[in-house]
């Protein structure tokens, strides 16, 4: 395995970092003890959760997943070998009433509630990393595409969430914090108030990342790079579309988009058709789609961590492999003449 500082922190986390979405979904807890046991012999010291998980979101699994990896932790006794970080999630009337009846706020009440049900389903009285699941404000994630200025976005300002994510710190509850499907106005406005108000420094943004959509890489990488706050790259493969199961119309028994037909985000006919490039490439050059796609993405400067999900150990095993592979300089130069004919083709 190989690892990479936190941000400015000195701790040392794993390239390959374990998602843990499809736990209590797609996965059994048995089948979740086993990935979190063959992940952590395989060097894999850094696990990612969310309250809102497992996916998608529903009120019978909300909190489910940390329920689990709390059992394993306590099971297994490992958390001080563990970098956990969890998320709160933002707001979200129309699709997320089980959780704050949609209306989360960044203030002191939602992520002071938030963290402690978090740390009491966790089974931990600390998390090593805690996130903004997205932003309270009206912008783009979640691949949305333009922007309309909205005259009522009353959202809690930057300065007050740092501060209670500061104060949380302090307390010993968190020890750094991270944003997640952020901007890159997002990312500098709370660099900018812990600079200005001594409060604690970002040290990760989570975003998607992967060959079919590398815009990260137009405003928010060089951010990563200059204020040492390293891209959590999730969706590596495109929902597993990258690894080329779903090509001409292919949906396997299981699978995540056989489930779930409505995430289709990496599925579009632009997509697709960059999806047969890539998978064309990596079976020419004798490598495995999936291994190819995230050892791309590890490869990247401005990487912390690839979070990688799989329902199957044959799948954990060979996303966990690839970091074993370095991509030869004609192999990279192929998949930057693909981009340049299908960029971005996923936002």
């Amino acid at each position: 395995m190989q690892y990479r500082k936190l941000g400015y922190t000195d701790i040392d986390v794993s390239v390959i970092c374990l998602g843990t979405m499809t736990f209590g979904e797609q996965n059994t807890e048995a089948e979740a003890f086993a990935q979190m046991d063959y992940a952590f012999e395989q060097g894999v010291n850094f696990f990612d959760t969310a309250e809102l998980y497992s996916i998608p979101p529903k009120a019978e699994t909300y909190g489910v997943t940390e329920t689990i990896i709390g059992k394993w932790l306590k099971a297994r006794g490992r958390r001080h070998e563990i970098i956990l970080g969890s998320k709160i999630a933002g707001p979200g009337e129309d699709w997320l009433p089980h959780i704050r009846e949609g209306k989360t706020r960044y203030d002191r009440h939602s992520i002071e509630s938030a963290l402690n049900d978090t740390l009491r389903r966790l089974n931990t009285d600390y998390l090593d990393l805690y996130q903004l699941h997205w932003p309270e404000r009206h912008t783009n994630f979640f691949g949305k595409l333009g922007y309309t200025p909205t005259q009522d976005d009353c959202f809690t300002p930057v300065a007050e969430t740092l501060a209670v994510l500061h104060d949380q710190v302090k307390a010993g509850k968190i020890r750094h914090i991270g944003l997640s499907n952020e901007t890159p106005w997002g990312v500098m406005s709370f660099i900018k108030a812990a600079e200005q108000l001594n409060l604690s420094r970002i040290v990760s943004v989570q975003n998607p990342y992967s060959l079919l959509n590398r815009s990260y890489e137009i405003g928010l990488a060089e951010i990563s790079w200059r204020e040492h706050c390293g891209l959590l790259a999730y969706s590596p493969l495109g929902f597993g579309v990258l690894s080329g199961k779903y090509l001409n119309g292919a949906r396997p028994p299981g699978a995540r988009l056989t489930l779930f037909p409505d995430y289709t985000r990496y599925s579009l006919p632009a997509a697709e058709a960059a999806t047969q490039k890539y998978v064309a490439l990596a079976r020419q050059q004798g490598l495995e789609p999936a291994q190819m796609a995230l050892a791309f993405v590890n490869s990247r400067p401005f990487l912390t961590s690839t979070i990688i999900g799989a329902t199957t150990q044959k799948q954990l095993k060979s996303n966990i492999d690839s970091i074993h592979l370095d991509l030869p300089a004609d192999v990279v130069e192929e998949i930057e003449m693909i981009h340049n004919l299908y960029p971005n083709p996923s936002p």
